[in-house]
């Protein structure tokens, strides 16, 4: 009777262990974009300060990395938010939905400008989209269109009005947002401008995406990862190589670093929220649902992100180089926010 007491109390004990709930997060965690990284810190200090929470533990993921840990799961062990420089999949999506993750809020933030930048010891670079799409393609239409490895040494070779030096850009990897958009606003937009690739996406739009959105993996293009602080930092070390990054980070070391003109436009403030600078993309963070009363303050930093003093025209993202919403947009993402309320399936 005693063995079988004990195994009956050994079967309770290991039954109570499983139902027993994970332990509780008392603090948001958000992982994401490192373009949106810097605003969501500042908004994440003021609502340490101003409120009774704990200020949110924030990791820079890229916004691919951010959005595969977003849609693993429902639950303390996973992120509730994750910021993004793009927006998000249908593939995404689904799998937060596979995933048990059925209601998602997107919130748009603003906007923000993709600069390629170099250091202020050197000229500024003057650039069109097809110079840049020159440079940096894996492949690049040869002269009877067919296409051939890229064989553009110097930027002088891609455009004769161009220095003399080497072509070596550092950008972000296959998992960032940055890379993303970079490709498709501003590689994409150089292709266009050679007949054969114009021609080609009439014809065949994936196989136009293959070349447009390829970059070359010769040394040219150099990846280096997420921090783009870091990036900033070698750009100051070396005065021949160019950096890819948001307006942001051009915006606050505009004392050691400058933008290229792109296709004739400066990556300004005031260029990108008129819409002249060619190479600009919206910000977003998505919100677990799920989560929101749950873990402790996720309205409340909501609440924070989407006031007029922090993403408004006047705001202190604004200050920070974050390109505002126009007001009626503002007004509608404000809105659906404070409703929670879930975005469609893409």
């Amino acid at each position: 009777m005693k063995v079988k007491s004990f195994i009956a109390l050994s079967a309770l004990a290991g039954a109570m262990l499983i139902n027993v709930p994970a332990q509780a997060r008392d603090y948001i965690s958000i992982v994401g974009s490192s373009t949106v990284y810097p605003f969501a810190t500042v908004v994440a200090e003021q609502y340490g300060k101003t409120t009774q929470f704990k200020t949110p533990k924030i990791e820079s993921t890229g916004s691919g990395g951010g959005l595969k840990l977003f849609c693993s799961g429902v639950g303390v062990e996973h992120p509730d938010i994750t910021n993004a420089s793009r927006a998000i999949k249908k593939s995404e999506h689904e799998k937060c939905a596979a995933n048990g993750i059925k209601d998602v809020v997107e919130v748009k933030i603003g906007y923000d400008g993709i600069v390629l930048a170099n250091s202020k010891k050197t000229d500024q670079m003057k650039l069109t989209r097809k110079d840049i799409f020159t440079a940096l393609a894996k492949e690049v239409p040869g002269a009877d269109g067919k296409m051939i490895a890229n064989p553009h040494k110097t930027w002088k070779d891609v455009n004769p009005e161009l220095p003399a030096v080497n072509i070596e850009v550092l950008g972000p990897p296959p998992t960032s947002g940055t890379r993303d958009a970079f490709v498709e606003l501003a590689m994409e937009g150089g292709a266009r401008k050679y007949e054969s690739l114009a021609a080609l996406r009439k014809e065949d739009k994936k196989a136009f995406a293959k070349a447009a959105h390829t970059i070359r993996e010769d040394g040219a293009y150099v990846e280096a990862g997420e921090n783009d602080n870091l990036i900033v930092q070698k750009l100051q070390a070396n005065p021949n190589a160019l950096g890819i990054f948001g307006f942001s980070f051009l915006d606050q070391n505009a004392d050691v670093i400058q933008g290229s003109l792109v296709d004739g436009e400066a990556p300004s403030f005031e260029n990108i929220a008129e819409g002249k600078y060619p190479v600009s993309r919206p910000l977003f963070f998505y919100v677990k649902k799920a989560h929101v009363g749950t873990i402790p303050g996720i309205a409340e930093y909501l609440t924070e992100f989407t006031s007029e003093k922090a993403w408004g025209p006047e705001g202190y993202l604004a200050d920070k180089g974050m390109i505002p919403m126009p007001d009626e947009e503002r007004k509608m993402f404000a809105t659906n926010v404070k409703a929670l309320k879930p975005m469609a399936l893409k």
